[in-house]
């Protein structure tokens, strides 16, 4: 394999959308060709959440790999799991380009893709072809023009597609690029989606002989009143876990670099403490009655390491991989072997 430090400077030199697409191109061209290694992922304190077996608490977060494209390649990098999409019913384009902007001054990244993805068929497609073995979570969502308050039909319409396929399912209901969507966080809305999400997930799980988690993935841009009224409805609904957090709609810290200012959400290392604050917050609420999936602004083993000592069971990393590439897998599974539960 080519060190990353010898090809990041190419793909720098790219579109960020270009050198995306390239990416996810190629290593999908590698699979499908059978040049990708075997899954080996490095047992580094595995553990159990949600009743599946991790083996190392480092995963894959949604929004890097769509479509499902390129699941083995990445699963090589060593992840203790893999998390695809965000996928809706219907394919859909996506928001108008140009819609990812790097700040390497930050270690930042902010998009306004927009679910752009292939049809939540097509996905299911990609996982079928896929040799992968290892945990694998699904993230769903609604299609840019599904009313609001029929939300509802298209999550459910995507989970009994992709019930079968996953080792869980993530609800995307935090991206700041589709109107409204951050709607659904709200007490009445997200206890009415919750209700028809579990209900659902105990039909599918009688009809395929087998139990299916569900992870609620939420907004860093949350008040305390907010976060305790979620963790209520987590805990109401016997939701499995949650994942926080999603990108943030702050600029703080970042408004004075060149594409600070663009619209869409902001990850990487400026969403760290941020996405910290609330994991923090949302552990405490929920008094460990279900485990946190932490993410947002994890470039190094410390800050993986500090996500576990916050409250978190589980890791994911997205925005870190583009400026660290596939060694920050391995460096924040190494890194949580020193985490302790006291």
């Amino acid at each position: 394999m080519i060190p990353y430090c010898l090809v990041r400077p190419f793909a720098f030199a790219l579109d960020p959308e270009t050198a995306h697409e390239l990416t996810i191109g190629s290593m999908a061209a590698l699979g499908r060709i059978g040049l990708v290694p075997p899954y080996r992922p490095p047992h580094a304190a595995p553990v159990s959440v949600m009743g599946l077996e991790f083996p190392n608490r480092v995963g894959l977060a949604a929004g890097l790999d769509k479509n499902g494209e390129a699941i083995d390649a990445l699963a090589g990098w060593g992840f203790g799991f893999v998390e695809i999409g965000t996928v809706t019913p219907r394919p859909q384009p996506g928001n108008p380009k140009p819609r990812l902007f790097r700040l390497p001054e930050a270690q930042g990244i902010i998009n306004r893709m927009g679910f752009n993805n292939h049809g939540v068929d097509a996905l299911i497609r990609n996982v079928q072809a896929a040799r992968y073995k290892g945990i694998l979570g699904i993230n769903i969502g609604k299609n840019f023009d599904t009313p609001i308050e029929k939300a509802a039909d298209d999550y459910l319409a995507c989970l009994d597609k992709v019930y079968a396929h996953s080792g869980y399912v993530a609800v995307n209901i935090s991206s700041p690029n589709t109107q409204n969507l951050r709607q659904l966080q709200g007490e009445s809305e997200l206890d009415a989606l919750l209700g028809a999400l579990k209900a659902r997930q105990a039909e599918l799980a009688q009809r395929h002989g087998k139990y299916v988690p569900l992870a609620l993935k939420i907004a860093p841009d949350l008040d305390d009143t907010q976060i305790g009224n979620i963790a209520d409805a987590l805990r109401r609904h016997r939701i499995d876990a949650v994942i926080a957090t999603n990108t943030t709609l702050s600029r703080e810290g970042v408004e004075h670099l060149p594409h600070g200012d663009e619209a869409g959400g902001l990850s990487g290392a400026p969403l760290f403490e941020k996405s910290t604050g609330v994991l923090r917050r949302l552990t405490s609420a929920l008094a460990g009655e279900l485990p946190v999936i932490a993410a947002g602004g994890i470039t190094d083993g410390a800050k993986a390491l500090a996500k576990l000592e916050a409250g978190a069971a589980l890791v994911q990393l997205y925005s870190g991989l583009i400026y660290r590439g596939p060694d920050l897998v391995r460096e924040c599974a190494q890194a949580c072997t020193k985490f302790r539960v006291v």
